[in-house]
């Protein structure tokens, strides 16, 4: 079982690239699982064909009981990939890692991984911080290997340093491992030049880069991947490539 937590600063395009990897991982023939580790609940919405999953934290606060089956909180999507999202607490009302955590720990009551058994699980997660509940993907055996989500803008470049250096402290308790960066280009001056740098200066290697693409923003806003729009596009291929590599 491949086992992703795919990190990166807020706003980078971090659930775009996982959405469309899960699509690309099915597309190979794998079974999927998406778990959207982010109070905003989006994670998943592009597998989905735009309609929003109710968030595991918002199902808790309206049941006295929890779900008795992974289907209460769970909707197969595109390619039968299985889209969960964590959601978080009431805004001003609790803390969102521990969302995370608690959702965590339903899903391995409901034995999910035992049940569903699938080849990928991508855990997508809001890396601005990694602490607490959003640590939790890379601890525990979850994940095995992290990706970071960056382009070549200085604050994606020290968001994903933070990320790294946060890695590298849990791989010494024998945590997960950064397996590479990706690089989703947002069309700066010497972009690929910068992270490229970044990743030498770090021992990374850049494993998949995403072009900038209208025809992501377009397929997004019909709710769907590239990847279910047209698979045939250069970007999409992007993605298969980077599937492939990673299943490699």
């Amino acid at each position: 079982m491949l086992k992703l937590a795919i990190y990166g600063k807020g706003g980078i395009g971090k659930s775009t690239v996982t959405s469309n990897l899960a699509a690309a991982f099915a597309s190979l023939g794998k079974k999927v699982i998406q778990i959207g580790c982010d109070p905003k609940a989006d994670s998943t919405i592009n597998l989905l064909g735009g309609e929003p999953l109710l968030p595991v934290m918002t199902y808790l606060r309206e049941h006295d009981e929890d779900p008795d089956d992974i289907e209460e909180i769970s909707k197969v999507g595109f390619g039968n990939v299985l889209c969960i999202e964590t959601g978080g607490p009431t805004p001003g009302l609790g803390c969102a890692g521990r969302g995370i955590i608690a959702t965590f720990q339903l899903l391995e009551d409901l034995e999910l991984f035992e049940k569903e058994k699938p080849d990928v699980v991508l855990y997508d997660v809001l890396g601005d911080v990694v602490c607490g509940g959003f640590a939790a993907p890379i601890r525990e055996g979850y994940a095995k290997k992290v990706l970071i989500v960056t382009s070549g803008e200085k604050m994606a470049l020290y968001a994903a340093n933070n990320i790294n250096q946060a890695v590298k402290n849990f791989k010494d308790r024998g945590y997960a491992s950064v397996e590479g960066i990706i690089l989703n280009h947002r069309n700066v001056e010497g972009e690929t030049e910068k992270v490229n740098a970044f990743a030498k200066e770090n021992g990374l290697k850049v494993v998949g880069e995403i072009p900038r693409s209208a025809d992501i923003n377009r397929f997004e806003d019909e709710g769907k991947t590239v990847i279910e729009g047209d698979i045939d596009l250069p970007v999409s291929k992007c993605f298969i490539e980077l599937a492939k590599s990673l299943l490699d």
